[in-house]
């Protein structure tokens, strides 16, 4: 497993994360003995990057990490969480910094970390960027060390823009894979200027870039590949990286051809995301064992060559980017 700068704060991670939503809710019923094994797995594997969020499961993977990370002992891998989508409503109004120190205080103590590694706040709405007042609150968390860094988990290029006007923001979490192309545009280019570290989430499009779907594959009524498949919960770039099912399906048949070899289109699909030099760690989810040691496999692949890369382009040209391009 290779490992890249994540960013200012100088430490190394893994270049394939740990995703860690899938066994917290969201994704059909996963067995605790099932997240825990892929867990473990992940990290014997060499990943060194968990990325939770305190609504996971209202705080069920941060409390799986934790249990996990205590039973191994030994060196801790780097930890990030995420807050603010507990606030009810969600509105930009709740950013406030009492209400960030009692989501910060409550994840310190699932996680069981006196000093959380990074605090993203968890896609806010476009206005919070726009209050200085909230990342002054964050200075002040990591000045009384209850977070050593913090960072933003963004729905749009945009808003990841905007968030590398403030210094404290030392990390970018947005949706990139073959299907989410448009931050290679600008966004990549700042981060890489400022040493702001890039997490790619949704680097499977839900799934759907693994290869394995079909028009009439079955969604668990729990599964957010279900009930937010039009938005209705959350943002629907979070589904299927907000390309209808159908349109992905197809897509996916011209991608087919191209992985070539005997890798798994999971894993073709993580090796395009590594190809980018701003990308600091790509963070598919697992449910299982096997799903965990597959994506950890990704990094050994050799690289994408420029035919293959230009290919996967065209098809995004072609198929994709009229359906979520200038959305996010």
């Amino acid at each position: 497993m290779r490992a890249r700068t994540f960013g200012r704060t100088g430490r190394q991670v893994s270049e394939i994360g740990f995703g860690a939503w899938a066994i917290g809710a969201s994704w059909g019923h996963v067995d605790e003995s099932d997240a825990i094994a892929a867990l473990n797995t992940a990290l014997d594997a060499g990943v060194t990057f968990i990325d939770t969020a305190d609504v996971y499961g209202d705080g069920r993977s941060e409390k799986l990490i934790a249990r996990v990370l205590r039973e191994r002992g030994g060196a801790r891998p780097f930890v990030a969480t995420k807050a603010g989508r507990r606030l009810q409503p969600h509105v930009a109004a709740g950013y406030t910094a009492e209400a960030l120190e009692g989501f910060i205080d409550r994840s310190r103590d699932y996680l069981e970390m006196e000093t959380l590694d990074l605090v993203q706040l968890h896609c806010p709405p476009t206005d919070v960027y726009y209050r200085p007042e909230v990342f002054a609150a964050l200075d002040d968390f990591v000045a009384a060390g209850k977070i050593a860094n913090y960072g933003v988990s963004v729905e749009r290029v945009e808003e990841g823009l905007k968030a590398l006007e403030y210094p404290g923001v030392v990390s970018i979490q947005i949706v990139f894979n073959i299907f989410r192309q448009r931050p290679i545009e600008r966004l990549f280019q700042r981060a890489l200027e400022s040493e702001t570290a890039i997490i790619a989430r949704v680097p499977l499009a839900s799934g759907l870039l693994t290869g394995k779907m079909k028009a009439d594959t079955h969604f668990d009524g729990s599964d957010h590949r279900q009930f937010n498949r039009h938005g209705e919960a959350f943002d629907v770039g979070e589904t299927f990286s907000g390309v209808p099912y159908e349109a992905g399906l197809a897509a996916v048949e011209r991608i087919r051809p191209l992985v070539g070899g005997d890798t798994t289109m999971a894993k073709f699909a993580l090796k395009w995301i590594l190809m980018f030099d701003a990308v600091t760690v790509a963070i598919p989810g697992a449910k299982n064992e096997a799903q965990a040691r597959a994506n950890a496999e990704a990094a050994t692949l050799a690289p994408l060559d420029a035919a293959t890369m230009a290919a996967l382009k065209t098809i995004y040209d072609e198929d994709i980017r009229p359906h979520v391009h200038q959305r996010w």
